[in-house]
C-alpha cells in the first residue's frame, strides 16, 4: 500500500508541477511585491493547512517576513496575503477572500477548485488548485481513502517560497 501511496503522491506532485508552473511564478511574484515594497506577506490557513503556517513559522527553513494572518484591519496596501483551504468553498476562506477583495489586499489562495467556490477563484489575484477531487488510494469495496491535502498544500508552499526567494535574491543584486 505504501508503495501505491507514494506513486499516487508522486504524480499528484508532478501534475501541479506541470499544470500549475506559471502559476508558481506569478504567485510568488505578485506575494514577492510585499517585501519590497516594505510590506509583509499574511499566511491564512484551514483545517489541515495549519501545517504550512507550523512550516512557514517554526520550520527548519522559516519563511523570513512571513506573518500569520489574524484580520484584515491590520493589512495595509503593501501587505500580500497567501491563503490555504482544503476547498475553494471553505467558508472562512470566502468570508476573508471578500473582505480582502474590498479593502483590496490582492492575495493567492491555494485549494482545491470545486463548484461553489467560483467566488474565491474570482476575488484572489490568483488561485492555485491543488487538483486533490479524490483521495488517492482505492479500497476493496470501490472508495478511496488517503487525502493528504496538507501535504499538497506543503508542496506548494515550497514552490512559491522558493521562487519568492529567487526574485528577491535578483531584487537585491
Amino acid at each position: 500500500m505504501l508503495k501505491m501511496f507514494t506513486t499516487q503522491l508522486t504524480g499528484l506532485f508532478k501534475r501541479l508541477e506541470e499544470k500549475e508552473e506559471y502559476s508558481f511564478e506569478d504567485g510568488a511574484r505578485l506575494l514577492a511585491q510585499a517585501p519590497v515594497g516594505d510590506g509583509s506577506i499574511y499566511i491564512f490557513t484551514t483545517k489541515e493547512m495549519k501545517a504550512v503556517e507550523f512550516e512557514a513559522l517554526e520550520g527548519a527553513e522559516p519563511f523570513s517576513g512571513a506573518k500569520i494572518f489574524d484580520s484584515v484591519e491590520e493589512l495595509t496596501e503593501s501587505d500580500r496575503v497567501l491563503m490555504f483551504t482544503r476547498y475553494s468553498n471553505d467558508e472562512s476562506g470566502l468570508k476573508l477572500a471578500e473582505q480582502l477583495r474590498e479593502k483590496g489586499i490582492p492575495f493567492v489562495a491555494v485549494a482545491t477548485s470545486v463548484p461553489g467556490g467560483e467566488l474565491l477563484q474570482e476575488s484572489a489575484d490568483l488561485l492555485i488548485d491543488l487538483r486533490m477531487t479524490k483521495a488517492l488510494l482505492p479500497d476493496d469495496e470501490g472508495n478511496r481513502y488517503g487525502y493528504p491535502s496538507s501535504m499538497a498544500a506543503l508542496f506548494v508552499y515550497y514552490g512559491l517560497k522558493f521562487t519568492i526567494e529567487e526574485i528577491l535574491a535578483e531584487y537585491e543584486e
